[in-house]
């Protein structure tokens, strides 16, 4: 297993991009959560199988429909072995 936390940066906030990627992890069989930062980037932690977790960093480099992703920012993190995807409010 292992975890990324994944930052995109553009045009991702009132797209339904949180949804959209909790759609894609539920697919995925990726556990973690979405959230709106305050700088209109959206955060992602996701953890799962390593293809797993790539096919979703992949999704998220495109986004849904209506996004339009200049920027995607990882960082490596350790397991904590969530039970689920969740949309987390604002932070």
């Amino acid at each position: 297993m292992i975890r990324k936390r994944i930052v995109v940066t553009g045009v991702v906030q009132g797209v339904g991009f949180r949804w959209s990627a909790r759609d894609v992890a539920r697919k995925l069989g990726v556990v973690g959560f979405a959230f709106n930062r305050a700088d209109g980037a959206v955060e992602v932690e996701a953890e799962g199988e390593p293809a797993a977790v790539l096919r979703m960093l992949a999704w998220l480099s495109d986004g849904p429909p209506g996004s339009q992703v200049t920027a995607v920012d990882v960082t490596d993190l350790e397991p904590v072995g969530d039970d689920g995807f969740r949309i987390i409010a604002r932070q």
